[in-house]
């Protein structure tokens, strides 16, 4: 596959993943925060070169280009923020002129949905796409882009424009990522299973997020089975990302194996979303140190309001209604959420918090959307059939 093929694919599953923005608090002094990395590892001596490149030579677009490239690949890897934070500085000269390169305008536009800056992301995209209607990266971030904010009609246009410009495995994905949550969940999970089949990757990151999507859509449907298959043939494939890791997470804390997320997540504690994973799962297992982990949360969201950073109300509605036990809270959060993102996870968080709270506006939310949409998800729709009784 061409290289650019795979740049898209990889910015396309940060989209999903969505890099943690909260600082993390130490629980005590003696915490072990981080470990650098070394300049032994090929990654940072890679990163080391392009920016003493960029430094020599500060207006070189492919320079600047390759660098934020490959930090952005990084904050998908580890799940950092700050690494989104350099691909910006990176793009320094560029960042503010209205009409920048078309490179300039795709790292951006990835750079702005990070922030929820959903508007501005497309806004850049479509601008992209004028430009050169075969730009098959910026086809794929916009049909993403689209479809986090719930404009799957659009999505599935933008998929469509792949055809012809992307890898046949590139292009099915991005439909069934669509078609999943749109009354299609059988036929796209089986359309994708085929893709994979006839038309195998050889770069590992293409594997990764093809095995988690057909993972979550296979426990959506309710086929357990199936979804750990997938989910551990994803989990072999070399680290596991953040997103990975808290999907799989979810998986096992929703099918009651509590231990093995705390086995998993007990050195991932660093990202707020995985923290706040592992503190369900100590809770889950009946362990003192859940308070503690709980309060090492609540210090990072409190940290986060402080600062007007909205980008994480849904692990923090997750985290009112699971671990505070407030559900007015936890639906005030998830609602504002919804407003601004739609995907599986957001509207499952809604519905969770509609019934705990007896919300009817939320209640109403989430029937609207499951009409609407088609979406079919085996738990939001239990949960649904109960709030038409609470609402």
């Amino acid at each position: 596959m061409a290289r650019d093929a795979v740049a898209a694919l990889l910015l396309f599953f940060l989209f999903s993943c969505g890099a943690s923005a909260t600082p993390h608090i130490p629980v005590d002094g003696n915490q072990v925060v981080e470990h650098l990395p070394s300049r032994a590892d090929p990654v940072q001596r890679e990163l080391l070169r392009l920016r003493s490149e960029l430094s020599a030579r500060p207006g070189d677009l492919r320079t600047a280009t390759a660098l934020a490239q490959r930090y952005i690949e990084q904050a998908r890897v580890e799940g950092d923020p700050r690494y989104l934070g350099y691909a910006q500085s990176a793009l320094g000269p560029w960042w503010n002129q209205p009409a920048p390169p078309d490179q300039i305008l795709v790292l951006r536009a990835t750079l702005r949905q990070s922030t929820h800056q959903f508007a501005a992301a497309l806004a850049d995209l479509d601008q992209a796409v004028r430009r050169d209607s075969g730009n098959a990266q910026a086809w794929l971030t916009r049909a993403t882009v689209q479809m986090v904010t719930g404009n799957l009609a659009a999505a599935r246009a933008s998929c469509m424009r792949l055809y012809s410009r992307a890898p046949i495995l590139v292009v099915q994905t991005c439909l069934s990522s669509v078609g999943s949550v749109n009354g299609q969940a059988d036929a796209s999970y089986r359309q994708l299973q085929d893709a994979l089949t006839r038309h195998p990757s050889d770069a590992p990151g293409i594997g990764v997020w093809v095995n988690t999507l057909l993972a979550e859509m296979a426990e959506r449907s309710g086929d357990a089975a199936a979804a750990e298959v997938h989910f551990r043939q994803a989990m072999s494939t070399g680290e596991p990302d953040s997103y990975l890791l808290g999907a799989y997470t979810d998986f096992l804390l929703d099918h009651g194996r509590a231990p093995e997320a705390v086995r998993l997540l007990k050195d991932k504690t660093r990202i707020d979303a995985l923290l706040l994973r592992y503190a369900l799962a100590l809770q889950a297992i009946g362990s003192p140190e859940a308070r503690l982990q709980t309060e090492a949360l609540r210090a990072r969201f409190d940290a986060a309001m402080l600062r007007g950073d909205t980008v994480h109300q849904r692990e923090q509605a997750r985290f009112e209604l699971a671990l505070r036990h407030d559900p007015a809270a936890a639906v005030r959060l998830a609602k504002a959420n919804w407003q601004v993102q739609k995907e599986p996870a957001d509207l499952r968080i809604l519905a969770d918090a509609a019934l705990a709270s007896g919300d009817a506006e939320a209640a109403r939310m989430v029937r609207s959307w499951l009409q609407s949409a088609r979406i079919e998800d085996r738990r939001v729709a239990a949960t649904a059939a109960r709030l038409k009784v609470a609402a």
